[in-house]
């Protein structure tokens, strides 16, 4: 037996054709010459039998898939089975390349089909040629279809009227559903349907606990079925008797909603479940001429499309959430009726589509996947760079090939750091200023412009922090101008000064280096939470405004570090902290990647806690405020003998609540 495949290097081409060999057949592979070297791997990854596999060069824009007449004179009366695989299962495509691959490669597949005289022609479809049907769509139906104005339903809707109408060669035509990785590897090698949603749940994964609940869409029933399923149930149905002119759902009889996935794959991704679900039908309660003028909206358009592009979800991959369609699959499930070929249970192999993923195919081990991609002859300017957080973010950025602005009061200290840096092969120049002094930031500002030209990554590192209770605070005023001036005014300054060179590039990204205090409202900072919480507000309102400049603000929420700064409170040093090294890896993340935050999950839960029980948390932050006094030079007295130790209470708290500065 012979069988001529379309698309046997795709990606449900190949595992057909695996199966195919399994039958000691002989499969004639058409294959683009770009693509030889695919269909060699694919020969060696099936054995021996791959030496059954026979390449047919040709290609589906071509007439005849651009198959020579030689070819064609050779191969004709031999293939039993044509199958035609090939097509662009891609929900982002233009409408022209759609209609490109899809209808009109299916017209000359049917038309080679003939040349060849096959004596069967099998055309994989998809359950989109139904559109946007409402209700229960069975395999005898096709011209009941509606709602085919997106160009990937209406193309997979003509190419199958292709098949209906123009091929005179005995045909079947097969439905999958949404197609996922192989129920038992996980393998597959793009990027669609429900994966489009998993750096979603990754990025929940590292912002909020796993057991916290968070709020999300049931959606409607989207179906779901894995490679080899399809794979398989092609093979079968194909070589069963009496049932040409017949289409088949390869589809899960039943599938999950929307929610129900989500919950499958957060729960093997270890993120946060959606424990309250909102059923989109809801929708169809509101009058139908609100709907749609709220969807004409240009700012309501504005908004969902900034949404998903910041998600990196296609708008159009969006459709299925409330797709209103489900698919009887009868005459699939009688064909398929004796050969144990059945649809897994997606909770069965969920896990598995994840982790190939997350190892594979996550768009962050290839797009900024490294410090130096993000960073590598860029001016990156790093203030409180002679020590601390500072140095250490200054030698990651030096290694990763930056070149990095040196910014600190002691021209000496930073001069120690740009040495070791170029030490390294780096690039370091080095910034004497006063960051609480406004005019010698000003003078910063003009001096960097002249030198460097601008800068493309600002870090607002440098800070000041104070531990006094109010209490102690009614005659010191003082302290709150001090922090102000520092952690807010300079570094207001800074961006000021360096904004107008990033918006005339349309390039540039500030991270401002806050604390977790802003997220947890610790007792006794006042002072020093009161400054970074400023400019926190400053960037949440400017980031609105820069968005179309692409020029990115980044807050990273700084958990307890073990520097000079907090070196002053003694009993620090039996608490739960980070090394300088870790809280310099949270900031070349945010250049990694460009996120609004960088935050704990620690910082998370206290945000969302005081939004919730603000009164249950002043409770809870009342207890620490007792637990853990004043220091001695908070009170304005002299140190008394020996360290303080500090208690077996207040370590408890501490490890309980990890990270933040009580």
């Amino acid at each position: 037996m012979s069988y001529f495949v379309t698309g046997a290097t795709g990606f449900i081409g190949r595992h057909l054709l695996e199966r195919l060999l399994g039958r000691g057949a002989t499969v004639y592979a058409l294959v683009r010459g770009a693509s030889r070297a695919r269909l060699d791997a694919l020969r060696a990854r099936c054995g021996e039998a791959g030496s059954r596999v026979i390449a047919i060069e040709g290609d589906l824009g071509e007439p005849r898939l651009g198959v020579d007449d030689a070819t064609i004179a050779r191969l004709r009366g031999q293939i039993d089975h044509f199958f035609h695989v090939a097509g662009l299962y891609d929900m982002t495509a233009d409408a022209e390349r759609l209609a490109e691959i899809n209808v009109a490669g299916t017209r000359e597949a049917v038309a080679l089909a003939d040349r060849l005289a096959a004596r069967r022609f099998h055309h994989v479809s998809s359950i989109a040629a139904a559109g946007r049907y409402a209700g229960r769509f069975r395999e005898d139906m096709f011209d009941e279809a509606v709602g085919l104005d997106d160009p990937y339903f209406r193309t997979k809707h003509d190419s199958e009227t292709v098949v209906r109408t123009e091929c005179p060669t005995p045909w079947r035509i097969y439905r999958p559903g949404v197609v996922v990785g192989h129920s038992v590897t996980g393998e597959i090698d793009k990027i669609d349907g429900p994966y489009y949603f998993f750096p979603l749940l990754k990025r929940l994964r590292g912002v909020v606990p796993r057991w916290f609940p968070l709020f999300g869409i049931e959606g409607a029933r989207v179906n779901i079925v894995p490679v080899d399923f399809v794979a398989a149930a092609l093979d079968v149905i194909a070589h069963r008797d009496g049932l040409d002119g017949r289409a088949f759902h390869l589809v899960d009889p039943e599938p999950k909603t929307v929610g129900e996935a989500m919950n499958l794959f957060a729960r093997a991704a270890k993120a946060p479940e959606f424990v309250a679900q909102l059923d989109t039908r809801l929708r169809g309660t509101l009058p139908a001429p609100l709907l749609g003028a709220l969807g004409a909206m240009l700012p309501v358009r504005q908004i969902l499309e900034r949404v998903v592009e910041e998600l990196g979800i296609p708008p159009r991959v969006l459709a299925y959430v409330d797709q209103p369609t489900t698919f009887d699959a009868a005459q699939a499930q009688r064909a398929l009726e004796g050969s144990g070929v059945s649809v897994p249970p997606l909770e069965s192999y969920a896990d598995r589509l994840w982790e190939f993923w997350e190892r594979r195919l996550d768009p962050d081990l290839y797009a900024r996947s490294s410090l130096a991609a993000a960073v590598r002859g860029r001016r990156v300017l790093l203030t409180g760079a002679s020590s601390g957080i500072g140095k250490a973010t200054a030698l990651r950025l030096g290694a990763a090939g930056a070149v990095v602005l040196l910014i600190a009061r002691s021209l000496d200290k930073l001069e120690e750091v740009a040495a070791e840096i170029r030490r390294a092969g780096g690039t370091a120049h080095c910034h004497s200023a006063d960051l609480a002094d406004l005019a010698s930031c000003d003078r910063l500002v003009s001096e960097v412009l002249e030198r460097h030209g601008g800068v493309d990554v600002l870090i607002n590192n440098a800070g000041r922090s104070i531990r006094r209770s109010i209490a102690l605070s009614y005659d010191r005023f003082h302290d709150f101008h001090r922090t102000m001036q520092l952690n807010y005014f300079g570094a207001i300054k800074l961006i000021l000064g360096f904004l107008p060179g990033m918006r005339e590039r349309k390039d540039g990204q500030v991270i401002n280096v806050s604390s977790v205090g802003v997220q947890a409202n610790p007792p006794r900072f006042s002072a020093y939470v009161a400054s970074k919480s400023a400019l926190d507000a400053f960037s949440r309102c400017a980031a609105s405004e820069l968005l179309d400049d692409n020029v990115a603000i980044t807050t990273v929420y700084m958990p307890l570090v073990r520097t000079e700064m907090i070196a002053p409170t003694k009993i620090y040093r039996a608490f739960p902290t980070i090394a300088p090294e870790e809280a310099a890896e949270m900031i070349c993340e945010a250049i990694r990647a460009r996120p609004k935050r960088v935050s704990t999950w620690l910082g998370v839960f206290g945000e969302v806690s005081y939004a919730l029980a603000p009164r249950t948390v002043d409770i809870v932050l009342a207890t620490a405020y007792r637990l853990f006094p004043d220091t001695a030079a908070a009170r304005g007295e002299p140190p008394r003998g020996g360290e303080e130790v500090a208690s077996a209470q207040q370590i408890a708290f501490a490890r309980l609540i990890p990270g933040v500065h009580w």
